[in-house]
């Protein structure tokens, strides 16, 4: 019985550990980015274990989980398309003092 405790903490400790490599970032492109370009930044950020959490139609993007290595890729991916990467967060005007 204790094994079996110390496995569920052990496997917790993982999973919560891998999940904490992931950071939400925000990925635009310019509008006369060709799709393809998009598609392999894509491609790069599930390569690298991340995950794609939405795709933007209004602008050309998409937001995405991944870790930082991933995004380091997609900003050099295209010289002559460059990405702009965010870090995503919750934003607001009400100002705490």
């Amino acid at each position: 019985m204790k094994f079996f405790g110390s496995f569920i903490v052990l496997l917790f400790a993982l999973i919560t550990g891998a999940a904490a490599q992931l950071q939400a970032y925000i990925v635009s492109f310019p509008k006369d980015t060709p799709d393809s370009v998009v598609k392999d930044a894509k491609q790069a950020i599930l390569d690298a274990g991340g995950k794609i959490t939405h795709e933007y139609t209004i602008i050309k993007g998409f937001a995405a989980q991944a870790p930082a290595s991933a995004m380091s890729t997609v900003s050099i991916q295209s010289s002559q398309y460059h990405p702009t990467i965010e870090v995503d967060g919750v934003a607001s005007i009400n100002v705490q003092t």
